[in-house]
């Protein structure tokens, strides 16, 4: 995809974290109202690159750029009213309410002729609902289970009201019931216009939810582009060193991985 038709691209990055690059010359675009799904091996640089993405880590060289402006000149809160971002790990205040926490994403729309409105009051309540989590308005996020956490989180990050969501491995420590809820949630918010942007370890599920998708290896996009496209034996045996065959889904049609039986699992060079 041309940058050009993408609100939000990184070109020539160099990412780093103290002296340990981790990726070099890295060029990304991300389609507008896509659901886009990062995926490659540990340490390959997708959630360093998301990070960069967000403007939390700033690139040793290169340009992130959003709606035709370098993101590192946007003001605070003009970013955070265009970009949510739910990081891996989320640690909420002790005894804060689910209410309180979600209410906190309203933040970036306040200002000093601007306090709290009925306006907020409705984008708290609405961003709730979205995620069902309004039952549990008045519970502490401390007590809630891991899934019921992470819709809290997502919550919050939509009561900002961003037409971009970054999420950082949203389905991490997750069990399967509660991970399908979470990327079925993801997959609406994407079908109600939002452009969607996520690390995800589980190949067969960011094939399943992605509708374009970055394979990563060693700091470097290997293939972009839809699921049907990237998602190939021999890509997976490249990248994930894991031979492999793919199948349609039964339920879906999208890729679906089937590792080849046990003794034939290689390491990538």
């Amino acid at each position: 995809m041309a940058a050009s038709d993408a609100r939000l691209t990184g070109a020539g990055l160099t990412l780093a974290y103290d002296r340990r690059t981790v990726a070099s010359g890295l060029d990304v675009a991300i389609p507008d109202g896509s659901f886009t799904v990062i995926v490659g091996p540990n340490a390959c640089g997708k959630s360093t690159l998301l990070r960069a993405l967000a403007r939390i880590l700033k690139p040793a060289a290169g340009t992130i750029v959003l709606d035709g402006e370098p993101i590192a000149g946007w003001p605070a809160k003009r970013l955070a009213r265009t970009l949510g971002l739910l990081p891996q790990s989320s640690i909420a205040p002790e005894g804060i309410t689910v209410a309180d926490l979600v209410a906190r994403g309203r933040y970036p729309h306040q200002g000093l002729l601007r306090q709290w409105s009925r306006e907020d009051e409705r984008v708290v309540r609405e961003s709730m609902a979205a995620t069902g989590v309004a039952d549990l308005a008045d519970r502490t996020v401390d007590e809630l289970s891991g899934g019921q956490r992470q819709r809290v989180w997502i919550a919050m990050a939509l009561a900002q009201e961003t037409p971009i969501l970054l999420l950082d491995e949203p389905t991490t420590y997750l069990d399967i019931a509660h991970q399908m809820e979470v990327l079925d949630l993801c997959a609406r918010l994407h079908e109600e216009g939002r452009t969607i942007v996520a690390v995800l370890h589980d190949l067969n599920h960011a094939a399943r939810y992605a509708t374009h998708m970055i394979a990563m290896r060693r700091g470097s996009v290997v293939a972009e582009g839809a699921p049907g496209d990237v998602v190939t034996a021999g890509l997976v045996e490249r990248v994930f060193g894991l031979p492999c065959t793919v199948i349609p889904c039964p339920e879906t049609g999208s890729p679906l991985v089937v590792p080849s039986a046990r003794g034939r699992t290689a390491v990538p060079g």
